[in-house]
Protein backbone atom coordinates (compact mmCIF):
# COMPACT_ATOMS: atom_id res chain seq x y z
CA UNK A 1 0.00 0.00 0.00
CA UNK A 2 1.16 3.30 -1.09
CA UNK A 3 1.56 6.40 1.94
CA UNK A 4 -1.10 8.22 -0.11
CA UNK A 5 -3.71 5.27 0.18
CA UNK A 6 -2.48 4.61 3.96
CA UNK A 7 -3.49 8.87 4.24
CA UNK A 8 -6.89 8.14 2.77
CA UNK A 9 -7.97 5.30 5.08
CA UNK A 10 -6.41 6.99 7.56
CA UNK A 11 -8.93 9.85 6.67
CA UNK A 12 -12.05 7.05 6.03
CA UNK A 13 -11.68 5.81 9.12
CA UNK A 14 -11.68 9.38 11.38
CA UNK A 15 -14.63 10.79 9.37
CA UNK A 16 -16.23 6.69 9.62
CA UNK A 17 -19.13 5.88 12.04
CA UNK A 18 -15.96 4.81 15.11
CA UNK A 19 -13.96 7.70 14.09
CA UNK A 20 -13.19 10.91 16.05
CA UNK A 21 -16.44 12.96 17.10
CA UNK A 22 -14.17 16.22 16.29
CA UNK A 23 -13.18 15.37 12.81
CA UNK A 24 -16.77 14.33 11.97
CA UNK A 25 -18.24 17.51 12.80
CA UNK A 26 -15.92 19.73 10.55
CA UNK A 27 -17.30 21.46 7.54
CA UNK A 28 -15.92 23.07 4.34
CA UNK A 29 -16.15 26.48 6.27
CA UNK A 30 -14.41 25.07 9.45
CA UNK A 31 -11.68 24.04 7.58
CA UNK A 32 -10.59 27.38 5.71
CA UNK A 33 -8.70 29.04 8.99
CA UNK A 34 -6.64 25.87 9.13
CA UNK A 35 -5.69 25.56 5.96
CA UNK A 36 -4.58 29.21 6.18
CA UNK A 37 -2.66 28.29 9.20
CA UNK A 38 -0.51 25.27 7.76
CA UNK A 39 0.06 27.17 4.59
CA UNK A 40 1.53 30.14 6.85
CA UNK A 41 3.49 26.94 8.88
CA UNK A 42 5.14 25.61 5.67
CA UNK A 43 6.12 28.85 4.95
CA UNK A 44 7.80 29.47 8.51
CA UNK A 45 9.55 26.49 8.28
CA UNK A 46 10.90 26.92 4.90
CA UNK A 47 12.59 30.55 6.59
CA UNK A 48 13.42 28.61 9.44
CA UNK A 49 15.65 26.40 7.15
CA UNK A 50 14.88 23.09 9.26
CA UNK A 51 14.19 20.24 6.37
CA UNK A 52 12.18 17.98 9.61
CA UNK A 53 10.57 20.87 10.29
CA UNK A 54 9.47 21.49 6.65
CA UNK A 55 8.73 17.97 6.05
CA UNK A 56 6.27 17.94 9.09
CA UNK A 57 4.66 21.26 8.17
CA UNK A 58 4.05 19.85 4.43
CA UNK A 59 2.77 16.86 5.79
CA UNK A 60 0.06 18.97 7.95
CA UNK A 61 -1.15 21.15 4.42
CA UNK A 62 -1.77 17.85 2.90
CA UNK A 63 -3.61 15.75 5.30
CA UNK A 64 -6.13 19.53 4.93
CA UNK A 65 -5.98 18.62 0.87
CA UNK A 66 -7.18 15.49 1.91
CA UNK A 67 -9.31 16.37 4.61
CA UNK A 68 -11.43 18.86 1.66
CA UNK A 69 -11.41 15.96 -0.54
CA UNK A 70 -12.89 13.61 2.00
CA UNK A 71 -15.74 16.23 2.17
CA UNK A 72 -15.98 17.38 -0.77
CA UNK A 73 -16.33 13.12 -1.93
CA UNK A 74 -19.38 12.98 1.03
CA UNK A 75 -21.15 15.93 -1.05
CA UNK A 76 -20.83 13.99 -3.75
CA UNK A 77 -18.76 17.11 -5.50
CA UNK A 78 -15.33 15.24 -6.07
CA UNK A 79 -12.60 12.83 -4.67
CA UNK A 80 -9.22 12.80 -4.20
CA UNK A 81 -8.14 11.35 -7.23
CA UNK A 82 -10.45 13.72 -9.19
CA UNK A 83 -8.34 16.31 -7.47
CA UNK A 84 -5.02 14.51 -8.64
CA UNK A 85 -5.75 13.66 -12.29
CA UNK A 86 -6.92 17.24 -12.38
CA UNK A 87 -3.68 18.50 -11.35
CA UNK A 88 -1.66 16.48 -13.54
CA UNK A 89 -3.58 16.80 -16.71
CA UNK A 90 -3.27 20.76 -16.23
CA UNK A 91 0.11 20.75 -15.97
CA UNK A 92 0.97 18.62 -18.88
CA UNK A 93 -1.53 20.88 -21.28
CA UNK A 94 0.24 23.42 -20.25
CA UNK A 95 4.12 22.58 -20.83
CA UNK A 96 3.67 21.12 -24.69
CA UNK A 97 7.18 22.09 -24.77
CA UNK A 98 7.79 19.26 -22.38
CA UNK A 99 5.30 16.88 -23.24
CA UNK A 100 4.41 17.79 -26.81
CA UNK A 101 6.44 18.66 -29.30
CA UNK A 102 7.34 22.23 -28.93
CA UNK A 103 10.31 23.75 -27.38
CA UNK A 104 11.64 26.78 -25.40
CA UNK A 105 14.99 27.43 -24.43
CA UNK A 106 14.25 30.78 -21.58
CA UNK A 107 11.97 31.26 -18.91
CA UNK A 108 10.56 34.42 -20.23
CA UNK A 109 9.18 31.94 -22.93
CA UNK A 110 7.70 29.25 -21.01
CA UNK A 111 5.79 32.41 -18.79
CA UNK A 112 4.46 34.15 -22.00
CA UNK A 113 3.31 30.66 -23.58
CA UNK A 114 2.10 29.92 -20.05
CA UNK A 115 0.13 33.15 -20.57
CA UNK A 116 -1.13 32.52 -23.90
CA UNK A 117 -2.74 28.68 -22.79
CA UNK A 118 -4.33 30.16 -19.93
CA UNK A 119 -6.11 32.80 -22.40
CA UNK A 120 -7.42 30.45 -24.44
CA UNK A 121 -9.01 28.69 -21.73
CA UNK A 122 -10.66 31.26 -20.70
CA UNK A 123 -12.38 31.61 -24.17
CA UNK A 124 -16.14 31.06 -23.69
CA UNK A 125 -16.04 31.29 -19.23
CA UNK A 126 -18.83 34.55 -17.92
CA UNK A 127 -15.62 36.44 -17.07
CA UNK A 128 -12.95 35.91 -19.70
CA UNK A 129 -10.48 38.36 -18.43
CA UNK A 130 -6.94 37.96 -17.66
CA UNK A 131 -7.51 38.97 -13.92
CA UNK A 132 -10.34 36.42 -12.82
CA UNK A 133 -7.65 33.93 -11.88
CA UNK A 134 -6.56 36.35 -9.22
CA UNK A 135 -7.68 35.16 -5.90
CA UNK A 136 -10.09 37.47 -4.69
CA UNK A 137 -8.93 36.80 -1.11
CA UNK A 138 -4.91 37.24 -1.50
CA UNK A 139 -2.94 39.01 0.64
CA UNK A 140 -3.20 42.61 -1.29
CA UNK A 141 0.75 42.90 -1.67
CA UNK A 142 1.01 39.56 -3.20
CA UNK A 143 -2.02 40.55 -5.42
CA UNK A 144 -0.77 43.89 -6.37
CA UNK A 145 2.02 41.99 -7.90
CA UNK A 146 0.55 39.08 -9.07
CA UNK A 147 -1.84 41.83 -11.04
CA UNK A 148 1.27 43.97 -12.82
CA UNK A 149 2.62 40.80 -13.71
CA UNK A 150 -0.18 39.39 -15.67
CA UNK A 151 -0.44 43.16 -17.08
CA UNK A 152 3.34 43.21 -18.01
CA UNK A 153 3.27 39.99 -19.67
CA UNK A 154 0.98 41.42 -22.28
CA UNK A 155 3.04 44.63 -22.51
CA UNK A 156 0.86 47.13 -19.89
CA UNK A 157 4.45 47.86 -17.84
CA UNK A 158 6.46 50.81 -17.02
CA UNK A 159 9.79 50.33 -19.89
CA UNK A 160 12.89 50.35 -17.02
CA UNK A 161 13.07 50.73 -13.64
CA UNK A 162 13.94 54.59 -13.75
CA UNK A 163 10.12 55.12 -15.16
CA UNK A 164 8.96 53.48 -12.45
CA UNK A 165 10.79 55.04 -9.91
CA UNK A 166 9.70 58.58 -11.52
CA UNK A 167 6.30 57.00 -10.87
CA UNK A 168 6.68 56.28 -7.07
CA UNK A 169 7.70 60.34 -6.90
CA UNK A 170 4.41 61.48 -8.08
CA UNK A 171 2.63 59.06 -5.88
CA UNK A 172 4.65 60.52 -3.04
CA UNK A 173 3.95 63.94 -3.62
CA UNK A 174 0.45 62.93 -4.59
CA UNK A 175 0.02 61.47 -0.93
CA UNK A 176 1.67 64.49 0.29
CA UNK A 177 -0.81 66.49 -1.42
CA UNK A 178 -3.80 64.23 -0.12
CA UNK A 179 -2.36 64.61 3.28
CA UNK A 180 -1.98 68.55 3.13
CA UNK A 181 -5.72 68.42 1.89
CA UNK A 182 -6.71 66.30 5.45
CA UNK A 183 -9.52 64.09 3.48
CA UNK A 184 -9.23 60.49 4.96
CA UNK A 185 -10.86 58.92 1.38
CA UNK A 186 -8.08 60.73 -0.90
CA UNK A 187 -5.25 59.62 1.73
CA UNK A 188 -6.21 56.21 1.40
CA UNK A 189 -7.09 56.30 -2.05
CA UNK A 190 -3.19 57.71 -2.63
CA UNK A 191 -1.83 55.52 -0.16
CA UNK A 192 -2.92 52.37 -1.69
CA UNK A 193 -1.74 53.60 -5.15
CA UNK A 194 1.83 54.19 -4.06
CA UNK A 195 1.90 50.58 -1.99
CA UNK A 196 0.81 49.12 -5.58
CA UNK A 197 3.87 51.19 -7.07
CA UNK A 198 6.25 49.92 -4.47
CA UNK A 199 4.80 46.18 -4.85
CA UNK A 200 5.67 46.70 -8.90
CA UNK A 201 9.47 48.22 -7.95
CA UNK A 202 10.10 44.67 -6.20
CA UNK A 203 9.13 43.39 -9.36
CA UNK A 204 11.09 44.83 -12.03
CA UNK A 205 14.34 44.09 -8.85
CA UNK A 206 12.99 40.33 -9.12
CA UNK A 207 12.56 40.95 -5.04
CA UNK A 208 9.70 39.04 -3.51
CA UNK A 209 7.47 41.93 -1.26
CA UNK A 210 6.43 40.02 0.83
CA UNK A 211 9.89 38.69 1.93
CA UNK A 212 11.27 42.47 2.00
CA UNK A 213 8.02 43.11 4.23
CA UNK A 214 8.63 39.98 6.86
CA UNK A 215 12.42 40.73 6.95
CA UNK A 216 11.93 44.36 7.88
CA UNK A 217 9.60 43.05 10.24
CA UNK A 218 12.20 40.62 11.40
CA UNK A 219 14.52 43.04 12.22
CA UNK A 220 12.18 45.83 13.72
CA UNK A 221 11.60 42.92 16.01
CA UNK A 222 15.03 41.86 17.24
CA UNK A 223 16.47 45.30 17.49
CA UNK A 224 13.56 46.37 19.49
CA UNK A 225 13.55 43.24 21.95
CA UNK A 226 17.10 44.73 22.65
CA UNK A 227 15.20 47.45 23.60
CA UNK A 228 13.24 45.73 25.76
CA UNK A 229 16.18 43.85 27.83
CA UNK A 230 18.30 46.53 28.02
CA UNK A 231 15.45 48.84 29.65
CA UNK A 232 14.36 45.94 31.70
CA UNK A 233 17.92 45.79 32.93
CA UNK A 234 17.92 49.34 34.12
CA UNK A 235 14.33 48.69 36.08
CA UNK A 236 12.27 50.22 33.23
CA UNK A 237 9.54 49.29 30.83
CA UNK A 238 8.82 50.61 27.13
CA UNK A 239 7.04 54.06 27.79
CA UNK A 240 6.29 57.11 26.26
CA UNK A 241 8.17 58.98 29.01
CA UNK A 242 11.32 56.72 28.02
CA UNK A 243 11.61 57.81 24.68
CA UNK A 244 15.17 59.41 24.50
CA UNK A 245 16.38 56.11 26.50
CA UNK A 246 14.46 54.30 24.06
CA UNK A 247 16.12 56.05 21.05
CA UNK A 248 19.30 55.53 22.27
CA UNK A 249 19.49 52.04 22.84
CA UNK A 250 17.63 51.27 19.12
CA UNK A 251 21.00 53.31 17.97
CA UNK A 252 22.86 50.65 19.97
CA UNK A 253 20.71 47.23 19.09
CA UNK A 254 21.51 48.61 15.28
CA UNK A 255 25.74 48.91 16.00
CA UNK A 256 25.49 45.20 17.31
CA UNK A 257 27.75 42.53 15.22
CA UNK A 258 25.49 41.49 11.97
CA UNK A 259 23.13 44.45 12.44
CA UNK A 260 22.71 46.16 9.21
CA UNK A 261 23.78 50.10 9.63
CA UNK A 262 21.04 52.25 8.38
CA UNK A 263 21.44 55.35 5.54
CA UNK A 264 22.84 58.41 7.32
CA UNK A 265 20.96 60.65 8.98
CA UNK A 266 18.49 57.93 9.84
CA UNK A 267 19.07 57.13 13.53
CA UNK A 268 15.94 55.60 15.02
CA UNK A 269 12.23 54.54 14.12
CA UNK A 270 11.22 58.06 14.07
CA UNK A 271 13.81 58.95 10.73
CA UNK A 272 12.43 56.03 9.51
CA UNK A 273 14.04 52.52 9.12
CA UNK A 274 16.61 51.63 6.33
CA UNK A 275 17.26 48.40 4.39
CA UNK A 276 15.10 45.70 4.09
CA UNK A 277 17.77 42.91 5.10
CA UNK A 278 16.04 41.06 1.80
CA UNK A 279 17.25 38.60 -0.20
CA UNK A 280 16.77 38.24 -4.00
CA UNK A 281 13.94 36.01 -4.54
CA UNK A 282 12.10 34.77 -7.96
CA UNK A 283 8.73 36.94 -8.11
CA UNK A 284 7.58 35.90 -12.32
CA UNK A 285 4.79 33.49 -10.75
CA UNK A 286 2.99 31.21 -13.38
CA UNK A 287 -0.64 31.74 -11.69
Amino acid sequence: MGEMDRLRQVMDRLRGPDGCPWDREQTLETLKTFLLEETYEVLEAISSGSAPAHKEELGDLLFQIVFQARLAQERGDFTLDDVMRDIGDKIIRRHPHVFGDGALETADQVLAQWEQLKAEERRGRADGSMFATVPAHLPALLKALRISAKAARVGFDWPDLAGLMAKYDEETSELRDALDGGRRERIAEELGDLLFVVANIARHLEIDPEDALQAANRKFVTRFRHVEERLAGEGLRPAPEHRRRMDELWNEAKRKPGARRSAPGRTSPSGGISGSGTRPARTRSRS
